[in-house]
């Protein structure tokens, strides 16, 4: 069997109603396939404007907003019309990338006709309820993550650091690694721009700090703000520029009010955004990979990051940024204060990231979950 004889049946929770990591990755993974000569269906919910073009053929299925977070969707059944669809497709391989009560209908329905899975993990789901007063409910999201995603051939995992969490909690024996890629255009050193900088309110020589993602509490924002009022207890000159939108914007916006917020940005108004950081601080513990993490080196901007999953297998710690135990305020703020002080161990730290961000190639990445699929197929 070759890449082009799969038919790939792709469920996903998010595939392009909310513009995320993860969906950009499942979107950048379809495209490779496709172009590879593999057929790909996807079944996600889907709103009627979203805010960016779907790669491939989607089918909508049933869904409705999450309570709390009506931005995202969860699908709510593995409807009749889904189901014949399916059938009619005839997949040799379903691809599950969300655990909701889709992907576990989904699941049944291929192990009922000897159809091999896959599962890929973009998000450390059982963290999320930390962030929202309910972390007794966090044994019971694992517990359910473990009979999912054991009822699958394989799981992937975008980092190494996420793979041993994985397998310590006996969700898989078989965890193997889906990466991320750069765009090497779009972000690396030469994007960097001060006259840009002075044009949002940037204007001194203050060493800026960055925060780049969904505005979300799962993000660490809580961690971010406590960490910029150290650093102003301590006296630390810095300014603060936040790239991103999210349900959470008012309230970091009255925890950090001297920052900068420049909102969602995309392409070369990314990059360029990116690359005019003088440093990334990301407290966040819920990625399993950190996309964000890997554009920043790949601009050479340093990162303090928590030593969590993601972050990880990215940074080496004290030679392309800092990783510091997770909710150490005193911690952030040190390894931010000696950035912030030695404009030197910037530029070097930064340069060590941007060569390290050589090594992510999305066709290398994208053809090894190509493999995947072709072995567990094989193996079946």
């Amino acid at each position: 069997m070759q890449v082009e004889d799969l038919r790939i049946a792709l469920f996903s929770g998010n595939y392009n109603y909310v513009r995320d990591g993860a969906n950009q990755a499942l979107n950048r993974l379809v495209g490779h396939l496709l172009g590879r000569g593999a057929k790909v269906r996807v079944y996600s919910p889907t709103i009627p404007d979203p805010p960016f073009a779907a790669t491939g053929d989607v089918v909508s299925i049933p869904s409705l907003p999450i309570p709390g977070r009506g931005e995202y969707r969860i699908g709510t059944a593995l409807s009749p019309e889904i189901r014949a669809d399916m059938a009619a497709f005839d997949p040799n391989i379903v691809h599950i990338s969300s655990p909701d009560w889709v992907a576990h209908r989904a699941v049944t329905w291929a192990r009922e006709r000897g159809i091999p899975v896959l599962a890929s993990v973009h998000t450390r789901f059982e963290t999320y309820p930390r962030y929202y007063g309910l972390a007794f409910l966090e044994p019971w999201f694992v517990k359910g993550l473990r009979r999912l995603y054991n009822r699958c051939d394989a799981i992937v995992a975008p980092s190494e650091s996420m793979a041993a969490i994985l397998r310590e909690e006996g969700m898989n024996r078989d965890v193997g690694i889906w990466s991320r890629g750069v765009d090497r255009e779009t972000f690396n050193p030469g994007r960097r721009d001060l006259a840009w900088r002075r044009s949002i309110g940037i204007e001194g020589a203050e060493p800026v700090i960055g925060f780049l993602g969904r505005l979300v509490m799962e993000k660490g924002l809580d961690m971010f703000a406590d960490t910029m009022a150290q650093l102003g207890e301590r006296g630390v000159d810095h300014r603060v520029l936040v790239i991103g939108e999210g349900p959470a914007h008012d309230w970091f916006a009255e925890r950090v009010p001297d920052a900068c917020f420049v909102g969602f940005q995309q392409g070369a108004d990314l990059g360029r955004a990116v690359a005019s950081m003088d440093m990334l601080f990301n407290p966040s513990i819920t990625e399993t990979f950190g996309n964000v993490t890997l554009e920043c080196m790949a601009c050479g901007v340093p990162v303090v990051a928590a030593r969590a999953t993601g972050s990880e297998s990215l940074v080496e710690d004290g030679a392309s940024g800092a990783l510091v135990e997770p909710g150490d305020v005193a911690g952030f703020a040190d390894a931010l204060e000696r950035y912030c002080r030695d404009p030197e161990l910037r530029a070097l730290h930064g340069a060590a990231g941007n060569e390290r961000a050589e090594d992510y190639s999305w066709y290398d990445i994208n053809e090894t979950m190509a493999r995947k699929y072709l072995a567990l197929i094989e193996n079946r």
